[in-house]
């Protein structure tokens, strides 16, 4: 996601990207970070899936779906 996020910024493009927690996490800071991510999306002209090999895990799968919900075009850096 950091490199994506970096090409994208060198492009001229403006990132608003999910924070990573990069630890363990509590229950209640997971559901503050989803929510934000939600907010995030809202902010967006469009969304950048960085999916590896394809792999799209439960948050970014409902994510997709509320910023498709939302008329927001969703691409993927790997085929799904």
């Amino acid at each position: 996601m950091r490199a994506a996020s970096l090409e994208l910024t060198f492009a001229g493009v403006i990132v608003v990207a999910p924070d990573e927690a990069g630890e363990l996490i509590t229950d209640e800071q997971k559901a503050v970070l989803d929510a934000l991510h939600l907010r995030k999306i809202d902010l967006a002209d469009r969304v950048l899936v960085v999916n590896p090999g394809g792999y799209i895990g439960e948050s970014t799968r409902r994510e997709i779906a509320y910023a498709r919900a939302g008329g927001k075009p969703v691409s993927f850096t790997d085929p799904v």
